[in-house]
């Protein structure tokens, strides 16, 4: 399974990644006018560091082994910072939160398309047909 992985890249983390943050920005616009509610995201070039990095990882075989701290590759959402707090606590931006989910749209059918292209050039090369 290791070849598979390797040909794939990173792009199956990097859809992971997307998702995530789609799931995020989904969330913080239907909470646009609830009262409190904090505005959460992910920082995305840290969390390619950190998915590229678990790659590299070694993989724990047998309980007895030690564990590796936290899930290969995850980031934990933070808190976003308003440009202008509101009254009743609020840090969702609206105009913001809609052009961040599209940009993240846009990316993640990118990245969709990488890596449909890559498994459509593996698929070429077990039948190999040119």
């Amino acid at each position: 399974m290791g070849t598979l992985d390797s040909a794939l890249g990173i792009s199956p983390q990097v859809l992971a990644l997307r998702a995530q943050k789609t799931e995020l920005l989904a969330a913080n616009i239907a909470n646009s006018d609830t009262p409190g509610y904090k505005a959460r995201d992910i920082d995305f070039s840290a969390a390619m560091r950190s998915a590229s990095g678990a790659q590299d990882e070694m993989t724990r075989t047998h309980a007895a082994h030690l564990n590796t701290s936290g899930t290969p590759g995850s980031v934990e959402p933070m808190y976003r910072l308003p440009s202008q707090p509101s009254l009743d606590g609020n840090t969702v931006e609206s105009q913001r939160e809609h052009a961040e989910f599209m940009d993240n749209a846009m990316r993640y059918q990118a990245s969709l398309n990488l890596l449909d292209g890559r498994i459509n050039s593996l698929r070429t090369a077990i039948r190999g047909q040119v």
